[in-house]
């Protein structure tokens, strides 16, 4: 592959273009760490339908784990997957966010409503009607958070 980098003052903010005949694995991540450079650390980058988006964090309902994939849902529940883990994924998002399973972390603003369940956990809807559990490990944080 031909590579050219042109560096010139001119440039106000870095752009590239690539010419490909066909889009590669390589040049797809290629493709996401050169969006990735620049970009505020609180944006996630996810990738929905081989389209790679930024994702502003206030936008987000839910992030958990699904087959082995790290997953966020929106207000609309479009749905993307993260090349972070959740650990990290927790520390970039911050207070608004707060896991409440293992595999599972809410935007506590977009939280509609919380019920106790019969087996010991309580089941969260967020604002977008996506139901999961609070499991008993993690319940007493969650109140905690919530001011409960």
């Amino acid at each position: 592959m031909r590579v050219e980098c042109k560096i010139s003052a001119e440039y106000q903010d870095a752009y590239a273009v690539l010419h490909v005949s066909k889009m590669t694995p390589v040049i797809a991540q290629i493709i996401s760490l050169l969006e990735k450079e620049g970009a505020d650390p609180s944006t996630l980058i996810g990738i929905k339908e081989e389209k790679t988006y930024f994702i502003e964090p206030a936008s987000l309902e839910l992030l958990r784990t699904e087959d082995r994939e790290i997953v966020c849902y929106d207000k609309l529940k479009n749905r993307y997957v993260l090349n972070k883990p959740l650990y990290e994924l927790e520390n970039i998002l911050g207070d608004r966010f707060t896991r409440i399973s293992k595999s599972t972390i809410v935007n506590i603003r977009r939280i509609s409503h919380v019920e106790a369940s019969f087996n010991g956990t309580m089941e969260l809807v967020m604002k977008n009607g996506i139901e999961d559990h609070i499991s008993r490990s993690f319940r007493k944080s969650f109140k905690e958070r919530l001011g409960i």
